[in-house]
């Protein structure tokens, strides 16, 4: 079953699952902030994906941090950052099994159709 972690305000979550209700593949939508993002799921997504596509350096919630929260990143402090701020995950993720993709584009409607 393909998981999508998602937020319900952003555009291009909207944009995936309306994708995915299109080509009628079956999904378990994952809210970030409604259903809450486990230290185990964060680690699992920053190892498989690297800090850098994992961590979403374009939000609003980014540029609200402090500079000192914003040096020196690395995957622990990535994954404390997501854990404090479930917001700062790079949206939507697609989970398959071991197969993980942020964002939505080629990659990801590949994976999802896959499960499809």
């Amino acid at each position: 079953m393909l998981t999508v972690y998602t937020l319900k305000n952003c555009d291009t979550c909207k944009k995936a699952t309306k994708w995915l209700e299109a080509e009628g593949i079956a999904f378990k939508n994952h809210d970030v902030r409604a259903d809450g993002l486990t230290t185990e799921t964060i680690t699992q997504i920053v190892e498989t994906l690297g800090w850098e596509k994992a961590l979403n350096r374009r939000s609003t919630t980014w540029r609200t941090l402090e500079d000192a929260q914003k040096t020196d990143v690395d995957d622990a402090k990535a994954i404390g950052l997501i854990g404090e701020h479930e917001t700062l995950l790079k949206r939507p993720v697609f989970v398959s099994g071991i197969e993980m993709v942020a964002g939505f584009d080629e990659r990801a409607r590949a994976l999802a159709l896959k499960c499809g």
